[in-house]
């Protein structure tokens, strides 16, 4: 995974948290600065409140408990209430501003991830897992949220009330703050090797997190198969797996975050213990005041539960921190396919396609060895081959899903390199075996053609594909939803639907995949005639899996382990003792009997007036 060299390198220092956290910071702090601030006066006055409840006890003890003065009691208890009243209602205020804040950094975070989702090419989805995808997009950016929440609060409000009670406690007895500040080296040492552990973990907490995703998604995609091939104790037994080690690992988390309490709960204890015996000793023994003596305990009691917060800061923001740098991983992975800068918009006049020498590769597997060929503009080019000869490589590379490695690939006699990749898919229409469909209303689906298209033009789409009747006869018609994957259709239905799609479109280029291999009779007739109107006048690419629907075709091509080894019509090809006719033969069973003898006719064939 490439990162971009303009970016912070999150990922150049392996601890890296504090080139992490000030790239979160700097991204986020100019947009909410405003509430921010908002937030830090309600953490401020929280802190004050706190400092003040604390300072007020030397009172309580000496003017009410040791003095007895009856007017101090009412005075004293209408500032207690002043003050948990103000302590209230800020804390209302921090609670509510920051959520918003974290909600629209959540939201900010995962457009970032989609939009950047979106822009990767094919070659990026190919070796990346849905389950790894969908954790940056959840739990990443929630993760980025509880950090700046997390850095927010210790500043805004553990800090200042620390600070405001330290004060407090100096002010009270300077000596006996001293006794309170020897707990804090061995709880710094002590949290730091915390640290180093639960990073490690949180790491492998992730990697079962997406595994527990991939295997709930590829057991709701695949659930016919896993139902048709009883693999039900299979998938169990993957979910349980990935299920166990993020519960393993989310216990030895939570264990090692709960150790900082005994860590701080046993220091806390020796230094409070200190202080009861040197200022008992001093009130006793040394006539103290012992209002300040309380006010002093009182400080330190309240200063103790921030001083936890903070000791688990370090724990807490690392285990977050994971899941922001895989975050950033994905947003500052560059996309391998980009415009050029001078990318044009690419022009088609006619629509012819040209191949010259293109080799591909998946990885180490050739695809394509020095494929050249034409597609005709305005006319029918079918290609054959057995699996794996490059027929789909070929449309991935005219619709720029990938680059080649090497050779040109033009249409017009413009490379495809050289315009950009939306005007390029603009003039494309496709049509596949596997068509899919999104869980929107079906008007929604057709509408996916072309932006902003009117209704008529919709429904028009939908008659010429032999779509508009069948439409009309379910509930809510147009409105009528499509399901996941079109789920809620038959198969006939759904390719009259990406017909429709296409004939919105109105590109002049279409590529179709066999689209109707897979139906049934009275199905395929009926996509077979909206197919042969969505062809007319169009350059159209045909991937032939049954030879007989490509008899009438204007050109076919057929390939090879990725070449060009025999080009012609369907007699012409069929006269000749090569691959074109060993394949037809294997497909009929019948050497002395042409396809186009027995099959009816297919959406590539001349119309029967002809």
């Amino acid at each position: 995974m490439r990162v971009n060299p303009a970016n912070w390198q999150v990922f150049k220092d392996p601890e890296g948290s504090v080139q992490l956290i000030r790239r979160l910071v700097l991204e986020n702090a100019s947009q909410y600065a405003s509430r921010y601030f908002l937030a830090f006066i309600c953490m401020a006055l929280v802190a004050g409140s706190t400092a003040a409840s604390a300072w007020i006890m030397k009172d309580v003890i000496n003017q009410v408990f040791v003095n007895r003065d009856a007017f101090m009691i009412y005075v004293t208890a209408g500032v207690v209430m002043m003050i948990f009243t103000v302590k209230g209602a800020s804390t209302f205020g921090q609670m509510v501003i920051l959520s918003r804040i974290g909600n629209a950094i959540i939201a900010d975070c995962q457009r970032r991830l989609f939009q950047r989702i979106t822009e990767q090419d094919l070659s990026y989805f190919d070796r990346t897992a849905l389950g790894d995808l969908s954790t940056r997009v959840q739990h990443n950016t929630t993760a980025a949220r509880n950090v700046l929440e997390m850095l927010v609060i210790t500043l805004g409000r553990d800090i200042l009330t620390i600070i405001g009670l330290v004060g407090v406690m100096i002010v009270q007895n300077p000596a006996m703050s001293a006794f309170a500040i020897l707990i804090m080296p061995p709880a710094i040492i002590g949290v730091s090797v915390l640290v180093r552990r639960v990073r490690k973990h949180a790491k492998s907490q992730f990697v079962s997190t997406t595994h527990i995703l991939s295997t709930l998604q590829e057991t709701a995609i695949g659930i016919r198969i896993v139902k048709a091939f009883g693999m039900e104790d299979h998938m169990r037994a993957r979910m349980n797996t990935a299920v166990a080690d993020v519960e393993h690992r989310s216990n030895k988390i939570a264990s090692l975050t709960a150790r900082t309490s005994p860590l701080m709960e046993t220091l806390g204890g020796f230094a409070i213990a200190l202080v009861i015996l040197y200022g008992g000793y001093s009130v006793v023994n040394l006539d103290q005041d012992p209002g300040a003596f309380f006010a002093f305990i009182t400080a330190l009691l309240l200063a103790y539960e921030p001083a936890k917060r903070l000791a688990r800061l370090h724990v807490n923001l690392n285990n977050n921190l994971v899941g922001v740098r895989l975050m950033y991983e994905l947003i500052d992975d560059v996309p391998e396919l980009t415009d050029k800068p001078d990318a044009a918009e690419l022009v088609v006049r006619g629509g012819e396609i040209r191949f010259d020498n293109v080799r591909f590769s998946y990885g180490e597997s050739a695809a394509l060895n020095g494929l050249t060929m034409v597609a005709e503009p305005g006319k029918t080019t079918a290609l054959v081959g057995a699996s794996g000869a490059g027929k789909s490589t070929v449309f991935s590379l005219i619709e720029r899903f990938y680059e080649p490695d090497s050779g040109d690939i033009s249409i017009d006699g413009q490379n495809t390199g050289d315009v950009s990749v939306a005007s390029l898919r603009a003039h494309i229409a496709v049509v596949t075996q596997d068509t899919f469909l999104f869980d929107m209303s079906i008007r929604d689906n057709i509408a996916l053609g072309r932006s902003g298209a009117s209704d008529a033009e919709i429904e028009q789409a939908a008659r010429d594909a032999n779509a508009h009747d069948f439409i009309m006869d379910l509930p809510g018609g147009y409105d009528a939803p499509a399901g996941e994957g079109g789920g809620r259709l038959s198969g006939g239905q759904r390719q009259r639907v990406a017909i429709a799609r296409a004939m919105l479109r109105d590109a002049p280029i279409l590529l179709l995949d066999e689209a109707t291999s897979a139906l049934d009779a009275e199905s395929e007739t009926k996509v077979q005639a909206a197919l042969t109107r969505l062809m007319e006048g169009r350059t159209t690419l045909v991937i032939a899996h049954r030879l007989a629907t490509v008899r009438h075709a204007d050109a076919i091509h057929v390939l090879d382990r990725g070449r060009l080894v025999e080009s012609g019509t369907h007699d012409s090809l069929y006269a000749q003792d090569g691959i074109y006719r060993r394949l037809c033969e294997l497909q009929f069973q019948d050497g002395n009997s042409k396809p186009d003898e027995t099959e009816r006719q297919s959406p590539v064939s001349k119309p029967a007036a002809e």
